[in-house]
């Protein structure tokens, strides 16, 4: 398994509470996770119920089996300034460039440097070791930008080396690149089964692909359960009115007769079996579509109640079920 897993997705998928379960996933069994927040909404805090995440390593949860998942929401000031006294010794004079806002202007006119720091903060964690020479966390878990900017975040450090042919940024952004390009990376993508998102998702693993970047899975999120065969959605489609009322009216429901209450029933039920019956055909097309990905695909229930740290424990626990841990 790799140890930094990248979780992106079109909005709307459920791309950050699928990369909580995963780190609460990867963190069973005594392991130590690193989930990291690139895009400041704080999306890691509200689904864990914690107060905002600084910008440090904080422990937010406890996996089944004694694990730790610790989260970190990376701000890009102050990563900025880790980099200038990491390989350039500025100190004081580097607290000074953000009191002058120089800090930000760097960041907001040169965008891409923005991404550099993330993703070279991301990196740091995967090879940091402890006293003992052990990689201080199994897995880093990050909760990345959606699929329509992926491979551009991810590739950016490469287009870095590029620019700065010597020097320190030349060998941190080339550092940088041989974690994002080795096995130990994957790239996760969530989708939802709806044309859109799939699309997205297809279009973003052959941008990846193309960019040498490391896939890993796709993810289905929030699938519903099927509640009719093969057989009974047929039967759903052809079952003529009558019969239904004839049904209904058996079952205890009001006399079948015209304008009864079975009756009444009957256009409202059948409605909705002809509603559940083209969404099932439409997500079967979409399932299709993923098949011929040639990845592995996993999926994730509809849970009935808003999400909570629950839900996430029962999410993660379908990701180990399904091999991702």
């Amino acid at each position: 398994m790799s140890r930094l897993q990248v979780v992106s997705g079109k909005g709307g998928t459920g791309k950050t509470t699928v990369a909580a379960a995963l780190a609460l996933a990867l963190a069973t069994e005594g392991k130590r996770t690193l989930l990291i927040e690139v895009e400041g909404r704080q999306g890691i805090a509200q689904l864990f119920g914690t107060e905002a995440l600084p910008y440090e390593e904080r422990k937010i949860a406890t996996a089944p089996g004694g694990g730790e998942v610790y989260a970190l929401a990376i701000d890009t000031e102050q990563a900025l300034l880790d980099y200038l006294q990491m390989f350039y010794k500025l100190g004081g004079a580097g607290r000074a460039l953000r009191k002058i806002g120089a800090i930000d202007f760097a960041t907001t006119v040169a965008p891409g440097l923005r991404d550099v720091l993330l993703t070279g903060k991301a990196c740091e964690a995967v090879r940091r070791k402890n006293k003992h020479g052990e990689f201080l966390y199994d897995h880093v878990v990050m909760d990345a930008p959606p699929t329509g900017r992926i491979t551009r975040f991810l590739n950016v450090n490469g287009e870095m080396a590029g620019l700065a042919k010597i020097g320190p940024i030349h060998n941190q952004a080339q550092a940088v690149m041989r974690v994002l390009k080795s096995p130990q990376t994957a790239v996760h993508l969530v989708t939802l089964l709806e044309e859109m998102p799939v699309q997205e998702t297809a279009d973003g693993i052959a941008e990846l692909r193309a960019a040498g970047l490391p896939v890993g899975r796709v993810i289905v999120n929030m699938v519903r359960p099927e509640l009719l065969d093969a057989a009974e959605l047929d039967l759903a489609r052809t079952v003529p009115h009558t019969s239904v009322a004839r049904a209904l009216s058996s079952a205890g429901l009001g006399g079948a007769r015209r304008g009864g209450h079975a009756e009444r029933l009957v256009d409202p039920l059948l409605t909705q079996a002809a509603e559940y019956a083209e969404r099932h055909a439409l997500e079967r097309e979409q399932r299709a579509v993923l098949d011929e990905l040639d990845l592995p695909v996993d999926q994730l229930p509809l849970l009935a109640e808003d999400m909570d740290l629950a839900g996430l424990y029962e999410l993660a626990t379908e990701l180990r079920k399904q091999g991702l841990s």
